[in-house]
């Protein structure tokens, strides 16, 4: 890769890692399931007049839509907002990788093969590492909705790739705009109408601006520029950046938010990011039914849809 395409993958993944940062903030001025709408809703908006119909089945878009936004990030906000700090977040996320293996296998029959199972394995260990500081230390409420949101983030991932779509950036656009309305509903069934009218009426420029940041910058921008840079060279080599998403939202976390690290976090961040880099490397899998696509699963947190929504 030159040297201004490695520069773009790590400002990507830089900006995927602070945005949980952004986001812990951001729940200081919204209700999580609001906040998690608004951020879809812009993001989708305008530009869902403008780029014409998806190229994929409907229900392949709403399935998308529907895992990526309500599930994975609607929890992921949630579970923030129960007090799961955002550099652990950042970094429990990764799991998806192992999610992704299994349910492609069930659902596509891609055969992980010894070294992605190795580092599955290692991977999870790493969770369970992870889970007993949190356990000790943190709410385990708010871990386990990160994880099930990753889970979430799975199924995103197989359904994407099983569309495989020949206008990512249309796909991205129209996967936005499914969970606004669940998102929005949800927000009033659980947050209530006169919490989210308040925080509404009293959205200031910073709560605007932390919207247009998750919307824009984290969504389309970073989708842009990943979907550029993959579209430039081969996803083996661009997709073992995102390692570098855990490092960038824990460090941002530390030196923003003033998180501490314990040892047991380092060693959990060790594992799980060693375990997702074996999975990540290890030859592609072989789907027995038919011939592999070469559209790469996504691999990110906020926000982004055939390869990462985000963040």
């Amino acid at each position: 890769m030159r040297p201004s395409h490695i520069a773009l993958a790590v400002l990507v993944t830089a900006i995927w890692g602070v945005n949980f940062v952004v986001i812990e903030v951001g729940l200081d001025h919204f209700p999580p399931l609001l906040f998690s709408g608004l951020r879809f809703l812009v993001a989708a908006l305008p530009a869902v007049f403008f780029v014409g119909r998806p190229t994929v089945a409907w229900k392949l878009v709403v399935g998308v839509g529907l895992a990526l936004g309500v599930m994975k990030f609607g929890l992921l906000f949630v579970g923030m907002n129960q007090g799961m700090p955002a550099g652990l977040s950042s970094l429990v996320l990764q799991i998806q990788a192992v999610f992704t293996a299994l349910f492609a296998f069930v659902a596509l029959g891609e055969r992980p093969g010894r070294i992605r199972l190795a580092g599955m394995v290692v991977a999870l260990a790493g969770i369970g590492v992870a889970a007993a500081d949190e356990g000790a230390s943190g709410p385990l409420l708010g871990f386990t909705l990160v994880v099930v949101a990753a889970v979430g983030w799975g199924v995103s991932n197989v359904l994407t790739r099983k569309a495989a779509p020949s206008a990512p950036f249309t796909f991205m656009v129209w996967t936005s705009a499914v969970p606004v309305l669940p998102l929005l509903a949800l927000s009033l069934t659980f947050e209530g109408w006169d919490r989210d009218t308040q925080a509404l009426a009293s959205l200031d420029w910073a709560g605007a601006g932390i919207i247009a940041f998750v919307a824009w910058v984290t969504t389309l921008f970073g989708f842009g520029a990943w979907s550029f840079l993959l579209r430039s060279h081969p996803a083996s080599s661009v997709a073992p950046f995102t390692l570098l998403v855990p490092v960038f939202g824990m460090s941002s976390a530390a030196l923003f938010l003033g998180e501490s690290v314990s040892p047991l976090r380092w060693c959990a961040a060790a594992l799980l990011v060693g375990g997702v880099a074996l999975a990540s490397l290890a030859p592609a899998p072989r789907n027995r039914a038919v011939q592999r696509v070469d559209t790469p699963a996504p691999a990110l947190p906020g926000e982004d849809h055939e390869a990462h929504a985000s963040r």
